[in-house]
């Protein structure tokens, strides 16, 4: 039983130390500030237009809020007790009651064309360049590269493992995390094993579900390389708040240089199965 559980140790640390060597020190664009104000930096096309989306119905909400308040001051001013003792005895207006219902409508279709652009914008990519699976399990992420044949976990830091001077921060490191290359567009596919997951990360414009015995897909194309950081956005259990996501993206030669270690040390080991089957019968 030694040499079983000496086996699982070194195929997990193996794995662990090939993929967190890399892409160390890379600088963290996209992060919550405090006090600040509007959403994260973006780091893709479909963030980008996301902000600019949100931007836009900002504009559109204060206007609405600002005509509103306005409304009720004057009505307030204008028709109180004291200024308008008699009260008017009109119950209908039909230009008013077509105008108050045709001006919402028309707000909600400027509001809704580049709503579903921008849905059918963020839905999937023809002809990626990349694709990853995303599984979500109680509580951590397993991901995979289905073109490569590279699958591996990624589970929390514990709080007495979190270098906060090093630039670390709770509840967010991971001790695996995913590395993507920049400027590549990615297809990302979502599923789950037990409950109701969401991979989320703000700085990409990416929450989607992930649903046990579903796959969702969505895309991205990361345009800044650094350190990104999300979480689990479905609650899937006691351990909820304990699912960090973090993403190293990189250069695409970086990313090449990483799947071609990964793809050897796959390579180089034997058949798992095979060694402990092995192992067993010792």
């Amino acid at each position: 039983m030694t040499r079983i559980s000496a086996f699982f140790t070194g195929w997990v640390l193996t794995l662990v130390s090939t993929s967190s060597a890399w892409a160390q020190d890379l600088p963290t664009p996209s992060f919550p500030v405090p006090w600040q104000l509007n959403l994260q930096t973006p780091a893709s096309p479909v963030a980008e237009q996301l902000v600019e989306f949100h931007n836009f119905l900002l504009v559109i909400c204060t206007v609405i809020s600002l005509f509103v308040l306005g409304l009720l001051i004057w009505c307030a001013i204008r028709y109180n007790a004291k200024a308008n003792p008699v009260p008017s005895k009109n119950a209908h207006n039909t230009l008013l009651e077509i105008v108050w219902t045709a001006i919402p409508v028309i707000i909600l279709v400027v509001i809704a064309v580049p709503s579903y652009r921008l849905l059918y914008y963020m839905d999937r990519v023809e002809d990626p360049g990349l694709t990853i699976k995303v599984v979500g399990n109680q509580w951590y992420w397993t991901y995979e590269f289905p073109d490569y044949d590279i699958e591996f976990d990624s589970l929390p830091l514990p709080d007495d493992e979190i270098d906060i001077a090093a630039g670390q921060h709770r509840l967010l490191e991971v001790d695996t995390p995913l590395i993507l290359p920049t400027d590549t567009d990615i297809r990302i596919l979502f599923t789950a094993t037990d409950v109701l997951h969401a991979w989320t990360i703000p700085a990409f414009g990416v929450k989607l579900d992930n649903v046990p015995g579903r796959t969702n897909e969505t895309w991205t194309r990361i345009t800044i390389p650094g350190k990104y950081y999300g979480q689990c956005s479905e609650l899937c259990g006691i351990d909820h708040s304990y699912m960090p996501i973090v993403v190293h993206a990189v250069s695409p030669e970086e990313f090449e240089a990483w799947r071609a270690e990964q793809v050897a040390a796959n390579d180089n080991t034997p058949d798992d199965a095979n060694r402990l089957a092995a192992l067993i019968q010792e």
